[in-house]
C-alpha cells in the first residue's frame, strides 16, 4: 500500500474542501470519503458513490486503495498519525494527553468513526499498526510519571482512555447537552482530573 497524504493540522471540515489538482488523485477520492463518511457514516456509501462525488472514474478509487477496505484502512493510518500528532503538541502531561485526544476526535470525526471500527479495515496492516503504536505509546508517557511504583501504568493509561474516548463518543452524538460555543475538552477536564488528583 502506499502512503496516504498526509493532512496535519487540517480539520475533517478542511480536508472536504479540497479540490481536485492534477495528480493528486488519491488525495481528492480520500477527502471525497471522509466527506461520505461524515454524512452517512462508515459504512453508508460506496466506492462506485465516491468516484461520482469525487468527479472521477468509476476505477479509480478500486486503482488507488484496492477496495473499500483498503481505502477506510488509508483513513486509519491517517488518523492514528493526526492523533499523535496531537497528543505530541500536547506534551508528556497526562491530563493534557486527554484533553488533546478529545480534541482530535471533535476535530476529525470520520477519521475518529473509522479508527475505532476496527472490523472496517486492516488491522494488521504494517502502517496501520505502526501508527497505532506510536499513538498508544503517546498517550502512555504521561501515565507512567504518575503510577506509584510496583503498579502498571497501562492501568491508568486505559482509565485515561476510557474516559477521554468515552466523552468524545458521547459529545460527537450529542447526547452531552452543550451550548453552541461549549469547550469540549474544558468540559471534559474535571472528569480527566479525578484521575490525577493526590497521584
Amino acid at each position: 500500500m502506499t502512503r496516504c497524504g498526509s493532512v496535519s493540522q487540517a480539520t475533517d471540515e478542511e480536508v472536504r474542501t479540497i479540490g481536485y489538482h492534477h495528480g493528486d488523485l488519491r488525495r481528492t477520492i480520500q477527502a471525497a470519503a471522509i466527506e461520505a463518511i461524515t454524512e452517512s457514516g462508515p459504512n453508508g456509501w460506496s466506492l462506485r458513490e465516491l468516484a461520482r462525488r469525487a468527479g472521477v472514474s468509476h476505477a479509480a478509487p478500486a486503482h488507488h486503495f484496492g477496495d473499500k477496505a483498503g481505502l477506510l484502512t488509508a483513513i486509519a493510518v491517517e488518523g492514528f498519525t493526526l492523533l499523535a500528532e496531537e497528543v505530541q503538541a500536547a506534551g508528556p502531561d497526562f491530563l493534557e494527553a486527554g484533553l488533546a485526544y478529545i480534541r482530535f476526535a471533535v476535530a476529525h470525526p470520520a477519521h475518529f468513526a473509522v479508527m475505532f471500527t476496527p472490523g472496517l479495515y486492516r488491522v494488521d496492516d504494517p502502517e496501520v499498526d505502526a501508527a497505532r503504536t506510536r499513538a498508544n505509546n503517546l498517550l502512555q508517557q504521561g501515565a507512567q510519571s504518575l503510577t506509584p511504583s510496583g503498579t502498571d501504568p497501562r492501568h491508568l493509561a486505559t482509565a485515561g482512555w476510557s474516559i477521554a474516548h468515552g466523552f468524545a463518543s458521547l459529545w460527537l452524538s450529542g447526547a452531552l447537552s452543550a451550548e453552541e460555543d461549549d469547550d469540549p475538552a474544558g468540559r471534559a477536564r474535571p472528569a480527566l482530573r479525578l484521575l490525577v488528583e493526590d497521584r
